[in-house]
Formats: C-alpha cells, sequence, structure tokens
C-alpha cells in the first residue's frame, strides 16, 4: 500500500506542494528509522491566517514519540519545518505533528500546574518559580495565566528554555511584600 501512495500521492486534501514534500520526507524517516508508524497529513489555516499542515501519527511505535516530554515529536516537527523552509524559501506553512492526543494532555498539564503554582503565589504573596520551559510551553503557560488578573507572568533567564516567574499583583496575595516584583 505504501507503494501506491507513492505512485498516485494518497492523502485526503489531494497535496499540495508543501504537503507532498512533507509526505514523501516521513515517508522516508520512518522507513529509515524502522518506526512501526503511519500517519494522516491534513492541511487548514491557523488562528493567524497562515497556512499549516498537520500531521497525526499512530501506530506501535507511538509511545517513543512521547518519551521524555515528546522530544521526538518536536524534533521530527522542527526537522519538517526545516525541510519545507529549505525547499519552499517563500512559504510560510507551519508544521504541527501530533499522536493521540499528546499535544492537549501536554498543554492541560502545563495548565493544572500553573493553576497549582498560582495558588502558591496568591497564598503566600510572593513569586514562584515554573522549570526552564520551551517557548511553546511558555506561551501556553502565559496565555492562561492573563486570563487572570490577580497573578502576572514572566520569562526569566537567557537562552531558549527560560523559567516562568509566576507573581500576584500588588494587593492580590496574603502580603502585600516587596517580593511581588512589579513589571
Amino acid at each position: 500500500m505504501n507503494f501506491l501512495k507513492k505512485l498516485f500521492g494518497g492523502g485526503k486534501s489531494g497535496g499540495s506542494e508543501t504537503e507532498n514534500r512533507v509526505r514523501e520526507t516521513l515517508e522516508g524517516l520512518i522507513e529509515k528509522g524502522g518506526f512501526d508508524l503511519e500517519f494522516d497529513i491534513s492541511s487548514s489555516t491557523d488562528e493567524k491566517g497562515e497556512p499549516q499542515i498537520t500531521v497525526e501519527l499512530r501506530g506501535a511505535d507511538e509511545e517513543i514519540l512521547k518519551e521524555k516530554e515528546g522530544e521526538m515529536i518536536e524534533s521530527l516537527q522542527l526537522f519538517l519545518k526545516r525541510v519545507l523552509q529549505h525547499h519552499f524559501p517563500e512559504d510560510r506553512t507551519n508544521v504541527v505533528i501530533d499522536s493521540n492526543g499528546y499535544r492537549e494532555e501536554s498543554s492541560q498539564a502545563l495548565i493544572e500546574l500553573a493553576e497549582k503554582l498560582k495558588g502558591i503565589a496568591l497564598e503566600k504573596g510572593k513569586p514562584v518559580y515554573f522549570r526552564a520551559l520551551s517557548p511553546k510551553d511558555r506561551k501556553v503557560i502565559h496565555q492562561y495565566l492573563a486570563g487572570d488578573q490577580r497573578v502576572k507572568s514572566r520569562s526569566i533567564g537567557e537562552g531558549l528554555f527560560k523559567k516562568v516567574k509566576i507573581y500576584p499583583v500588588k494587593g492580590q496575595g496574603a502580603a502585600d511584600d516587596a517580593g511581588a516584583d512589579a513589571e
């Protein structure tokens, strides 16, 4: 069946050039890596109206993708983005890879931890810190906390992975002390 997909393109959306490039690259990676995985590709637009290709991976080896906080999913996604940038430098198509709802589970776990830390910051009236996170994970935290006017958050540190500082707005915590920095 893989042979027929290569010959006739396969896929649900007819296959744009970028979609076909993603499909060919993934097929090669799966074959060379000896993974027991299949995938579906779909095209849409993201919240900014930019084109987006979504890849859903499934199969016997999907647990490998989720190990170490989804490093393999992130790596594949970055690799595919770079492949598209190389072959289509003017194209701004985003690539999102997921496997069995992993991204949603990961975001929900971050939100639950942010809620817990927010409670501690408000209770003690002092800042609390989230471990170093990737930019996409920090974005989830900052967007979630932006909905609560009692706390603020900011990224702290250098480089790609930074800590997130969560602190009560003056007058919102148990104590209005100097530990709660204002921006």
